[in-house]
This record gives structure tokens, sequence and C-alpha cells, in this order.
């Protein structure tokens, strides 16, 4: 009887089970269906709401580009005889990368037959932006630079005659002013806030075409050394610039200019993907100075300052290659007079931590004459507090400062002689200066691998002071090459450190 039973329920449940399977069996495509066209519906809406955030950012650009329009004016610039292979920056020596972009941009080519002279004008486009409702324009110094005429046209196509305020070479920054008033600024925001990876539009006229938006990110900040201004903090960008960008806004999405539009990085004198701009801060300094007295009022330390390696650092006992070395400190100025020596590492200015050479100069350069300023200084294993009344660069004068025994130091790779009174001033120097002149330095030796140069004189071996070729060769002679020296040099008017380690 159990058996039965137990029988009867196996069969009950074997039946239950086809017919459970039978259904399942049926039902699951439309199953497996429906979950499908659940996750998809799923992906739709998210699609939907990036298709959102899209239209956002879209919204965002067109925006700005409304905003900026009235504000962002083409200039054209007339010059006498001028042809493309003159310097629009007044004899500095431009890179070869960015060379082909200045001159072929902003000045053009001029149209000549075999033995046909210059033409007697040459005209130049390039862009800049209404900075007051008065008719205050900021713009690059090379765009206007030796302009006999300059002309702004206003997004509405109505032309003004512009005269320029003034200049500085030195950023690559000028301020025109033409005679309209109620016009539309444009407002200058912090490129400091600025981060890498932000959005920006730069606006212009590339290759005359004004009122042209192209869109970017900051690709990177602080970009120094690159070889165009002498100072430089510029802001790297992809954003689109091609001839005729210069002097045009570089804008953040909240319809502020962060950067002013200077140059590229090119092969071909057209956009290749990167762009410099100067930093809105930088331009605010210059821009208020030249509207205030038509000049460019900087501060000056009085002393000339160079980047540390690792093996410069460790030199003085430094367990960091952050800073800005003192190589020079020149007599009577506000450096000496405040105490800092040559070989002083500046950390901190006020409460700024000082990374590079480039970040201090154009700091100082930034602050106004007779500002007390707090620096900390790392001097013979110790920091220090100096405290130093900036001065006033004189650029004229700043640029103006700029045989006996002889003998060869096989290892250096350079032969060496006493400085004499008569060869200290042929090279511009006071007859009582102490030294030793290089006068040869040989190919592919330590000495031409960091730099050294005939016409070099060094003042200093380790913290021994040479004043003779023979002092030097006794010195070096002590020297343990293998764990590094460290020289100090004199060029042109300005000293420096170097290293040299085999």
């Amino acid at each position: 009887m159990a058996k039965s039973q137990n029988r009867t329920l196996f069969g009950f449940l074997f039946f239950c089970a086809i017919v459970t399977g039978t259904v399942i069996s049926i039902s699951f495509p439309q199953l497996f269906t429906d979950w499908a066209y659940a996750q998809q519906r799923d992906v739709a809406v998210d699609a939907q709401r990036e298709i959102a955030s899209a239209k956002d950012l879209s919204s965002a650009f067109k925006a700005v580009a409304k905003r900026m329009r009235p504000s962002v004016v083409s200039i054209t610039s007339k010059f006498e005889r001028r042809t493309s292979n003159q310097n629009p920056f007044g004899g500095q020596q431009i890179p070869e990368r960015f060379r082909d972009f200045f001159n072929d941009e902003f000045f053009g080519r001029l149209p000549q037959s075999p033995g046909q002279r210059p033409q007697p004008e040459g005209v130049g486009s390039g862009t800049g932006f209404i900075v007051s409702g008065d008719g205050y324009i900021l713009t690059n110094n090379h765009v206007v630079s030796g302009a006999t005429s300059i002309t702004v046209t206003l997004s509405t196509s109505r032309e003004l005659e512009a005269q320029v305020v003034g200049s500085d070479k030195a950023t690559d920054l000028a301020v025109l002013k033409v005679p309209a008033g109620d016009l539309l600024p444009a407002k200058l925001g912090s490129s400091d806030a600025m981060e890498v990876g932000d959005w920006v539009l730069a606006i212009g006229s590339p290759f005359g075409l004004d009122q042209t938006v192209t869109a970017g990110i900051i690709s990177a900040k602080g970009r120094s050394r690159v070889g165009i201004t002498d100072y430089e903090d510029f802001i790297q960008t992809d954003a689109a610039i091609n001839p005729g960008n210069s002097g045009g806004p570089l804008v953040n999405l909240n319809g502020e200019v962060i950067g002013i539009n200077t140059a590229i990085a090119s092969k071909t004198g057209s956009y290749m993907g990167i762009g410099f701009s100067i930093p809105s801060d930088m331009a605010k300094f210059i821009k208020d100075s030249i509207i205030k007295s038509g000049t460019v009022e900087r501060g000056y330390l009085g002393v000339l300052i160079q980047d540390l390696d690792e093996n410069l650092a460790d030199s003085f006992g430094y367990s960091s290659t952050e800073g800005a070395l003192v190589g020079q400190v020149v007599e009577s100025g506000p450096g000496a007079m405040a105490g800092l020596k040559e070989g002083d590492i500046i950390t901190h200015l006020g409460d700024t931590k000082i990374l590079t050479m480039p970040q201090l100069r154009n700091t100082v350069a930034a602050t106004v004459p007779g500002t007390e300023l707090q620096l900390k200084v790392f001097r013979d294993g110790k920091t220090i507090d100096v405290v130093v009344t900036v001065g006033k660069l004189d650029t004229e004068a700043v640029a103006a400062s700029t045989q006996a025994d002889n003998t060869t130091d096989e290892v250096l790779g350079i032969s060496v002689e006493s400085l004499t009174p008569d060869k200290s001033k042929m090279l511009g120097y006071s007859a009582d200066l102490k030294g030793v002149l290089v006068a040869d330095v040989k190919q592919r030796s330590l000495a031409s691998q960091v730099g050294v140069q005939p016409g070099d004189i060094i003042l200093q071996v380790g913290n021994t002071k040479v004043k003779t070729a023979d002092e030097f060769t006794k010195v070096m002679s002590e020297s343990d090459v293998k764990q590094g020296i460290r020289i100090h040099i004199l060029r042109g008017g300005v000293t420096r450190f170097i290293f040299i380690r085999t």
C-alpha cells in the first residue's frame, strides 16, 4: 500500500515537472526578450540623460559665444615697408617652431616679383577684446608693434581708428584706445582658479574670419621657458588657434576671459594642437599699469636666480629641487640691502611656496615697488627669514650691466687663464674683477656637456674663490669630480651655478 502511494506521488510530481518544463520552454523566449528589452530601455534612459548633458554643454558654448560677441574685435594693422622676414618682437630671437606662425600670420607675405622692391606698406591682422566701456582694448604687442595705423572692427562691422596707449614687449601685451563709448567690456576672470581639463573657448579672427569660436580644454598651466617672451607663465590649450587669433580671448564657461591667445607650437604656421595663452592674472597687472601710467612698473629684488637640479641642491645640503637659487646679488640692490647672499635658496615668498625660478621672477615682477616681502631662505643648512623692500626694475640699467698664466684641466676638458685687468675691461667688466677666464672648451668634454663656454669667468669652485689659473688648478686637484663639484661662473654680466660630475 505504501509503495503504491509512493509511486502515485512520484508520478504526480513527475507530471508537474513535465508541465512546468513545458510552460517554461514555451514562455522562456518571451521572458528573455522582455528582460533584454528592459535592459535596452534602461540604457536608452541613461543615454537620454547623457544627451541632455551634452545639450547643456552645447548650450553653455552658445551662451558664452553670444556673451562675448560684442566684446571681441578684429584688428588690422598697417606697417611701413614691413616684410615677412622681419621680427615682430623687435629683434628677439623666436624659436624656430614659432617663427613661421608669427611672421606669416600677422604681417603677411608681401607679393613680390623677382627683383621687385618690398611694397611700401604691409598689412597684418589680429584680435583684441574690450576691457572698458570707454574704449580700452587689450591685445598682443606683436599685433600692433610698429604699426603706422590701426583699425579696430566691432562685431557690427563698425570700424574705428585706434591708438596705442602703451605696450609691453616683455609679456607681449598692448592696450589700445578707440573713440567710442557705451561698449560692452569682457570680464577678466581668474586664471589661477582654472584647472587642467577645464573647457575653454578661443575667439578670434583666424585668416580674417572674424568672430570664429573654437572649443578645447586647458592642456597644461605654468608653461615657461618656451622662448617667446621674457615673462612666461602660459596656459596651454588644444582649442584651435590659427593665424589671426593672436590677442583674442581664451574664455571659460562662465564667460570670463582667463587668457590672451598669443602663440602656437607649429611646424607649418597653422594649428597643430598646441596653443599658448597669457594668463589673465598676469594680463590684469599689465593692463592696469599701462592704463594708469602708459608704462609697466615691475618689482625688482636685485638678484639673479636659477632653478635647482638634484646635484646642485645636494651640493648645498638642500633636500629638494623646489625653490629658486640665488646665483648673483646685485651690489646696492634691494636683495643686497636685505642681506641676501649668493647660494641662498628662496623657498617661500610670504605664505606662497616657491617651486621654480620663473614663479618667483613673475611674482616679484608683478609686485608694486616699495612693497615689503617676507622671504624664507635656506642657507648653510638652516632656514632663515629675510625681509626685502621691492625696488623698481630699471630695464635699461639691468641690460647694461649685463693674459697671464694658462693651464688646461684635462678632466673637465677646458683651458683657462688668469683674468687680467685689460682682459676684464675688454669683456666689459671692471678692471678689479677677480676670476679665471675660460679660453677653450673641448667638444664632448664634461664641461661642454653642462654648458661651459669660452669667455665664461670662473669665480668659485665649491666654496673656494679662485683668482688665478694656478689657484683654479690647485683647487681642482683637491676636488673629487666623481663626487661632483659646484662651479660659480660669470657670463654676459650674469652669474650662475653649474654642477659637474663624471
